[in-house]
């Protein structure tokens, strides 16, 4: 069953309007001189005798004016909220400011103009504030059709025509037994139904740019819905930021109206409510806002795949190619998130039979030395048997090659992503789309003014920045990311100062569990005031980045945009990840041994890692950090604007009552919603991208990171939509190739997480270690084995022994050791490989230690060598266009250009025959 979308606009009689249309040509001059007058004679236009509290007044040539208000016109839409008081034009775009704003001169001339560009205005007041107005505009036929041919606008202009492709009699077969595999499986219930969705025809179409001259070639039902609503607003907002407010050059455009605060707001109509009464199984949907919410953004739609084209018809382009990446993204999660889940399930079923794990729990009589001065204990190794086991469920022997998928799993996904971008573009008409030459930024004028030279482009002369000035800025702000960075360094410096003064602390703890677990609170309480002091440092690094990108003074937005992005994801990535690299590359490598630690300004001793290893640290801080940070991201995200919205219904409540409030027109519930983030798409690309580094730079350490982002994402995609859909204002629509300067970032994260999970298998695990022990040391030397039975002996090999009574004063702990054996102890154990205290060379590094370090430096250069080898012939061997979307474009060029030239060729026999019809042809005529 086709659920029906309902028709916004009725048809209008066409021999009508082009009546009408030859006296709005009338009208518009003679309302163009009267404007003129206006300015000098007339008292100001936001005078509050024009203006009734929810009525309308309208300054506009409208041109239903002429036809008698309520004459042939729909009753709903004169009460949807959409349209104007005549309930035929539609509003395109809402401008908001207050009566009492001092920028009455400036909106005067500035509506002056949009009115001389042959816009349709109307004013009214707000029903909750008499000092608000709503400036509705519309955009008739004549206008929209000259700046979409001025805006290259592609419009449909005759269905597309499929064509098979050649197929091989192998391929036949093997999809007949596919087929008939299909037949037991559920019909993909990921996918939408199409009944429920609308027939977005520009999809199935050619398309061209718009051509008033060619204008029989495009399929026009209805002058009224030939540019859908995200197109109108689209234009309209183009024609707005090139209207002048003042006389001078610079003096034009909607964003620098917004600045200055001659108008609070300006948004595109959401297509009305996005609930209805009835069921959009019988009634059908209501508006394609209300069609999003049921198959999109509601959560029973969770595991249903997302309605791009629907949200590319409503949001944009640059909104749908968000969601597409992020859907793209989730799905490349599921091979990851199993592999990982994988790795670990491998680790909980192998856990029984890893003989470090049964050494480590066995091990009752190897005493190890105290972890920190004073206050820590002696203890037993096999103490430490949980942590060992816990340890052995996230370094394990899958542990290597999971590393190795994910950095040529993050390789596939972006060369993938490249593909489908690319069909993407295609069926949205963006393959060909060229930005426009940008508009030269406000501040940019303002500080060069002075200065000029001819741009080589647009042949105007326009600011010039010198190169000496550009180079000066550009250091100032290197050096304060330099600052900034350091300030970062600090912070973490700060927390390894914390976990090296609580360690004692825990020690000497009057509860007993937090005393024989120091060190994990140690770590636990340090990540979560780590956390804290991540978000704190964000709001501090967003006024940064701001200071910082304005002193750059760049050119123009793309290129302010470009410059904030990357400050604030350098400045988030290392805020994020630096207390993780410290953890995983630091932690307890330059300790000293006992006897000599290394110590910090002469006085703290350096943190030590758990006797089971530093592993377990690196899980705890990536879990805790990951769980905290995406939990406080999808509240701020959407419980923040959820409670701004909450709020302000309730005041409206209370003030008008539950019922004037339902009655309310839309683009008043409109303008009480929250408005969209002020950079754009910034905050949700940086959330995503910062997980996909945590999901691929120490994915080594945490094979569960996959499994934590897919979870997340599926959640995320709903939250986002519910969020664009309800809580916000309706963006515009605007257009865009690709996801921007983000794919670059995801590359450079890419080659990082090779090199950082390299040196996490070589140096923060022990697989180096066991793997030298089992060819080199163990029970199987020279036999070429390395099996469990070969780790036999590998826990005391890699303890080194200490003399008691070599400690230094200030470390010797309280307690003698004595409740071990009844008797002081003489000797402890420490991880490291280091000789006897009797030997020649007391505590030196023995030729094992030696060994494994050249293990680890060989392992690092082969990994990374081995791995970009992979990522570069995988790049290589996946083009960047697929083979078929390649000869459909090409198919399509050829046919378009058949298509143009018989839709014109039989426009010219049409013509032909009406002539010969009406006894007026011609000799030699053609063709």
């Amino acid at each position: 069953m086709q659920i029906p979308i309902r028709p916004d606009v009725q048809k209008r009689d066409v021999d009508f309007s082009e009546i009408l249309n030859a006296i709005q040509e009338i009208a518009k001059d003679v309302n163009i001189f009267f404007d003129e007058l206006e300015g000098v004679n007339s008292p100001s236009k936001d005078d509050d005798s024009l203006l009734h509290h929810g009525n309308l007044t309208s300054t506009s040539d409208d041109v239903s004016r002429l036809e008698g208000p309520g004459e042939g016109v729909p009753a709903k839409n004169k009460s949807s909220g959409l349209y104007f008081r005549d309930g035929k034009c539609r509003i395109d775009y809402i401008l908001v400011y207050r009566k009492s704003n001092l920028q009455t001169e400036k909106r005067e001339v500035f509506e002056r103009n949009i009115r001389a560009e042959g816009l349709q205005m109307e004013k009214e007041s707000s029903f909750t504030n008499s000092d608000i107005i709503f400036v509705k505009l519309h955009a008739p036929w004549e206008v929209m059709g000259r700046y979409a041919e001025l805006m290259n606008v592609r419009m449909p202009f005759r269905r597309k025509i499929y064509y098979l492709h050649r197929r091989y009699k192998f391929i036949n077969r093997i999809e007949k037994q596919l087929s008939r595999f299909r037949g037991w499986l559920p019909r993909k219930p990921m996918r939408l139904d199409k009944e429920t969705l609308p027939d977005l025809e520009e999809n199935d179409c050619y398309t061209a740019p718009f051509s008033q001259q060619r204008i029989h070639h495009f399929i026009i039902h209805n002058k009224d819905t030939f540019f859908n609503n995200a197109t109108r607003s689209r234009i309209v907002h183009h024609i707005l930021q090139r209207v002048k407010y003042e006389e001078g050059k610079n003096k034009i455009g909607l964003n620098r109206m917004l600045s200055n605060g001659s108008y609070e707001a300006a948004f595109p109509l959401h297509e009305g409510s996005y609930r209805s009464k009835n069921s959009i199984k019988t009634h059908g949907a209501e508006n394609h806002r209300h069609l999003l919410y049921e198959c999109w953004a509601s959560w029973g739609a969770w595991y249903k795949y997302q309605p791009l084209d629907l949200i590319r018809r409503y949001f944009g382009e640059k909104i749908g190619l968000y969601f597409a990446w992020l859907g793209w993204y989730t799905g490349m999660l599921f091979p990851a998130a199993f592999i990982g889940l994988f790795v670990f399930l491998y680790g909980v079923a192998t856990l029984n039979h890893c003989q470090v794990s049964k050494e480590v729990c066995q091990a009752t009589d190897i005493i190890m030395c105290p972890i920190c001065d004073k206050y820590c204990p002696f203890m037993r190794l096999s103490d430490s048997c949980v942590y060992a086991k816990v340890t052995h469920l996230f370094d394990n022997g899958a542990t290597v090659f999971f590393a190795v998928f994910m950095a040529v799993w993050a390789t596939v996904f972006l060369e993938f992503w490249k593909r489908r971008r690319a069909v993407i573009a295609y069926d949205w008409d963006l393959i060909d789309w060229e930005e426009e030459e940008e508009e030269i930024r406000p501040q940019f004028e303002a500080k060069y003014s002075k200065k000029e030279r001819m741009n080589p482009i647009s042949g105007k002369p326009e600011p010039y920045q010198a190169f000496a000035d550009k180079c000066s800025r550009l250091i100032v702000s290197a050096s304060g990311i330099f600052f900034m960075i350091c300030v970062v360094i600090a912070a973490v410096f700060g927390i390894v100062i914390y976990r090296v003064v609580t360690v004692s602390t825990f020690a000497a703890f009057k509860w007993a569990l937090i005393r024989n677990n120091s060190q994990v609170a140690t770590t636990g309480t340090a990540v979560c005031i780590n956390f804290c002091i991540i978000m704190l440092l964000n709001v501090l690094y967003e006024k940064v980045s701001l200071f910082l990108t304005n002193l750059e003074q760049p050119r123009t937005e793309s290129e302010w945009e470009n410059s904030f992005t990357l400050k604030m994801f350098l400045f988030q990535f290392v805020n994020l990840n630096s207390s993780t690299f410290y953890i995983a590359f630091f932690l307890g490598r330059f300790t000293g041994h006992p006897g000599a630690y290394l110590r910090l300004i002469n006085r703290w001793r350096l943190e030590e890692c758990h006797p089971s290893g530093c592993l377990i640290d690196l899980c705890m801080q990536m879990s805790i950090i990951m769980v905290l940070k995406q939990t406080w991201n999808n509240f701020m995200e959407l419980g923040y604007p959820l409670i701004q919205n909450w709020w302000t219904r309730r005041k409206l409540r209370q003030e008008h009552g539950t019922q004037r409030k339902a009655s309310f027109p839309q683009w008043e519930k409109d303008y009480n919603l929250q408005p969209m983030n002020a950079y754009g798409l910034f905050d949700e690309y940086l959330e995503m991208i910062l997980q996909f580094g945590f999901t691929t730079i120490f994915v080594a350490a945490f094979p569960l990171a996959p499994l934590l982002a897919l979870l997340n994402n599926v959640i995320e995609i709903r939250l986002d939509a519910y969020k664009f859909v309800t809580q916000w204002r309706r963006p515009l629509a605007s257009r865009a190739k690709d996801i921007g300067i983000w794919y670059g970032i995801l590359e450079g994260i890419g080659i990082l997480s090779v090199i950082t999970n390299a040196f996490v298998i070589a140096v923060t695990s022990d697989f180096i270690p066991r793997l030298v022990y089992a060819y080199k040391y163990g029970p199987c030397a020279g036999q070429g084995e390395a099996g469990e039975k070969c780790m036999v002996g590998y826990v005391n090999a890699s303890l080194s022994v200490f003399l008691v009574s070599d400690f230094e004063n200030r470390s010797e702990p309280t307690s003698n050791g004595s409740e071990f054996s009844g008797l002081p102890l003489k000797y402890c154990r420490y991880r490291d490989y280091r000789d006897p205290p009797h030997s020649p060379v007391p505590y030196g590094y023995t030729l094992q230690f030696w060994h494994v370090l050249a293990a680890r430096l060989a392992f690092i250069i082969v990994f990374e060598h081995l791995v970009f080898c992979i990522k570069n012939l995988i790049s290589y061997l996946i083009p960047d266009l697929p083979k078929d979307l390649r000869d459909r474009m090409r198919r399509e060029k050829y046919l378009i250009q058949e298509m143009m030239y018989e839709a014109e060729l039989e426009r010219l026999q049409k013509q032909r025959k009406e002539r010969k019809k009406n006894g007026k042809s011609h000799h030699n005529e053609w063709p």
